[in-house]
Order: structure tokens, then sequence, then C-alpha cells
């Protein structure tokens, strides 16, 4: 989604990326697809970079970034309760890291021969609440991973974000009586702005409204205490955030992490808001490329 600054302007449509996924070991029903090393798989010899996207977005969203990526296989897919993955329903996030984790493992074949002996790595990059389920995930199954990246993960627990009206100081995400489709709306207003969902045709809005039930859980599931303890993670990350344009609480949130963990280094992406995978997909490509180089 869209931050504050030079980059808030409507997303606009972006392809998906690669062809539907038929691995064995995926999550079923998850709708993924993978863009293949020009080689072909028998000779590439790289890292298989799995996407993993925020709240009320989809895994095409990371289309511009792709592009930067040539030269990598890559792996996007719809998160459930979101886009081609709406059919299975909103999820707790607690299940969303499991499809993580065997994404992941589905990616990660044995080496062609002549390569050495071991497996394909996996490097997990997320953005927002995706961010959080790559550094969970992490946490979780850390010999699933060669390395990570995640740009603002959402993270309210560590005490950064402010509080809605009538929290009392705790950020405790929607009410039990929010409608989806309203919670939809306010989330891609507040994020991305009010022109922005005015200039959303009908279709366009509608199919987000339709992914509130996900925003919903995704909300709800970051909401303190914390899901899990991430000074715990081992796997080399690269974590960013945003510069001045972005809201505080994410570049705190960063900041945090690469005093805390010692597995995190962080960056900023100077000119970019909270949502630089559209805005500023360069930029985006080179934190990919940083979190391979610490394969």
């Amino acid at each position: 989604m869209g931050g504050r600054g030079p980059d808030r302007v409507a997303p606009r449509r972006v392809g998906d990326v690669g062809e539907p996924s038929v691995r064995p070991g995926l999550p079923e029903g998850l709708r993924v697809r993978e863009r293949a090393p020009a080689g072909g798989w028998e000779r590439y010899l790289g890292p298989v970079v799995v996407f993993v996207h925020g709240g009320l977005d989809r895994g095409g969203s990371f289309g511009r970034t792709a592009l930067r990526l040539p030269d990598l296989a890559l792996v996007t897919y719809d998160r459930r309760g979101y886009r081609s993955s709406r059919d299975l329903g909103a999820a707790p996030l607690p299940v969303h890291v499991e499809d993580v984790v065997a994404i992941a493992a589905a990616y990660a074949d044995p080496l062609p021969d002549g390569a050495g002996r071991g497996r394909r790595p996996v490097v997990a990059v997320g953005h927002s609440v995706g961010g959080t389920l790559v550094l969970w995930a992490g946490v979780t199954a850390p010999d699933h991973f060669a390395a990570l990246a995640a740009y603002e993960p959402s993270m309210p627990w560590l005490g950064f974000h402010p509080s809605p009206p009538g929290a009392g100081g705790a950020w405790g995400g929607p009410g039990p009586g929010a409608d989806p489709a309203d919670e939809a709306e306010r989330f891609f207003r507040r994020m991305v702005g009010d022109a922005a969902w005015e200039r959303l045709g009908d279709q366009e809005r509608a199919a987000r409204q339709a992914d509130g039930p996900a925003l919903l859980a995704d909300l709800r599931g970051i909401r303190l205490p914390a899901p899990f303890d991430v000074t715990a993670l081992a796997v080399p990350t690269v974590v960013a955030s945003g510069g001045p344009a972005s809201r505080p609480h994410h570049r705190e949130t960063v900041a945090w992490l690469a005093e805390h963990v010692p597995a995190i280094e962080s960056v900023e992406i100077a000119d970019a808001g909270h949502g630089a995978h559209l805005s500023h997909p360069d930029a985006f490509a080179a934190l990919v490329r940083r979190a391979v180089a610490r394969v």
C-alpha cells in the first residue's frame, strides 16, 4: 500500500508475475505463481525469491520489482482471503506463516548435479504485515530460509504505533463489530489517500472491499501481545524503512529491530513512503538483491 509523501498515489494495476505453479507441496488451494529462471530450473544455481504481500494488497503488486530482477527465480502469491485466494477465506496469522514455510519448502529443490550438495536457497521478502510474516517464519523455521528481507514490518506490540481514538493507549486493532467492507475502504483511504480511493473504478473498489475480511484478520492478528519473539531471529535479514515521507512508527520499528536483533541490518529508501514496492521499484529491487547477497 502507499504511504504519505511523494509516493502517495493510487497504485496502478500491476500484472501477475509468472505462471500458475503446480509444484508439489504447496498449500492446497493457494494461488501461487512462479517465474522460472531464464535458463530453466535445471541449470539455475541461484536462490528462489518468495514475495509476501501486506494487508489489502496482492502478489501482483510486486510486478514492477520483478521487472528489475530478470536473472532471479521469483514466486508470488495471493495470501488466503485475498484476490485469487479469496475462496480459501480469511485466516489467522499463524496459518499465513505456515504458508510461507510450506512455499519455501516446496521450492528448496536439490541443487543440480555438479553444483555441490544441498538444496536451492530460498529468500523470503515481505512488505508491511507480509514482512511481519517473513520474520515470524524465519523464527519458526530458520532452516527453510537462506536470507530474509522485510520492508516496514507491522509490529505494533513494540509500542511505536499510534493508538486509535478510544484505545486507552493500547493498539488493539478493529473492534469486534467492524464491517469488513467499511474497514477496507477506511484502510485504503488512510494508507493511500482519499483521492486515490475516489479514482478507483467500481469493480476495483468492490474487489478491495471483498478483501475486507482478510484485512480484518491481519489487523487483529498483529494486536498485542507479541505473537512471536523477533529477537530469536537468526536468519541473515535486511529490514528497510522509508524516509521522512514514511510514518514515524514504521521507521522507529525498523530502528528498534536493527538495534535489538543481531541478525538484522537496516537500510533506508530515503524518499519512499510505505508503498515502496509500487512507487520505488528500483530501490525495492536493490533491497531484494541486498538480501540475496547475504545468502
